[in-house]
């Protein structure tokens, strides 16, 4: 479920961007308007962005190779953390120039009505999107809250678009205000204003970005309940209790698990085999991601 909404929620923000991409480089050459020029390369990046993502989706599904004996699931981490990259550079560095630019040397906008009726109906276009990510994303958050979804999930396109979609919003709200505001006053440097705020929310997103696909892309281990509920399926049946854990996402639905297990004494070899099968079992049941699961068994050497 969480790699078909991630896709849903993806192909509905690509349409949205190409649109609105196009729509607003029009308006630009129309207006002269430098917060629509950021919004444009804003627009042209999250289109690039939702490429990105989908290519990572469909290169990670690749077959797993001697070279890469754990498959490729974590490009969709490295693509992720691209988009990252992207949003950073495209987005927030070209519109801090733009309109650090237009604030210094301010110019009049032509045609605004233009520009205001493109951003009013790439708002709409890009709720749209929004819309999607949000009810793909309530599909699998639970009850925890959004912002610790962002942090948490596992899944790397959907905290993505949502982030995108909702930094569009806010940024083409700040564009409508610099053009609305420039045309009211007469002065043009709310234009450039308005293009410098949206460079700032869009470097604000793209750290935040940055820093969540880094640490998935490094290696991140199981939630603390995930990790709870392996710990006590474990230590069941014929196994005393686990020595040692430790986990870690290969991508975001293969879940390793490594654990040495203090078993009940007196097994022979096969009652051995049986606890260890019984054990891997029990996780499955219950964590459904954890599929590659090693076990030791071991004695269990702590004093009494």
């Amino acid at each position: 479920m969480s790699a078909g909404g991630g896709t849903k929620a993806i192909v509905a923000a690509l349409a949205a961007n190409a649109g609105i991409a196009v729509a607003k480089f029009a308006g630009f050459l129309v207006t002269g308007s430098s917060s629509m020029l950021a919004e444009s390369v804003h627009s042209l990046a999250d289109t690039s962005n939702q490429g990105l993502l989908l290519l990572g989706q469909k290169t990670s599904r690749r077959q797993a190779t001697r070279e890469h004996p754990f498959g490729f699931g974590r490009e969709r981490y490295f693509y992720s953390f691209i988009v990252a990259l992207m949003l950073f550079t495209l987005g927030s560095a070209f519109a801090l120039y733009e309109g650090i630019h237009k604030v210094i040397a301010p110019e009049p906008l032509d045609s605004p009505i233009v520009a205001v009726i493109i951003l009013v109906v790439a708002i709409g276009l890009e709720g749209y999107s929004f819309y999607t990510a949000v009810g793909e994303s309530r599909k699998i958050k639970g009850n925890a809250g959004w912002w610790r979804f962002i942090r948490q999930a596992k899944e790397p396109e959907l905290p993505v678009v949502l982030l995108e979609d909702s930094g569009a919003l806010i940024g083409l709200v700040f564009a409508l205000l610099g053009v609305g505001l420039s045309t009211l006053t007469g002065d043009p440097v709310w234009d450039g204003l308005g293009t410098v705020m949206i460079g700032v929310l869009l470097g604000i997103i793209a750290v935040i970005l940055i820093v969540e696909m880094k640490s998935l892309l490094i290696g991140e281990g199981a939630t603390d309940t995930d990790l709870a509920t392996i710990i006590d399926e474990l230590a069941a049946g014929k196994v005393e209790r686990v020595i040692h854990i430790r986990t870690q996402y290969l991508g975001p639905d293969e879940l390793l698990v490594a654990a040495k297990l203090a078993l009940v004494p007196g097994l022979d070899t096969a009652q051995v085999a049986e606890a260890i099968d019984d054990a891997e079992a029990r996780v499955r049941a219950k964590v459904p991601v954890a599929a590659l699961i090693y076990l030791e068994p071991d004695l269990d050497r702590t004093p009494a």
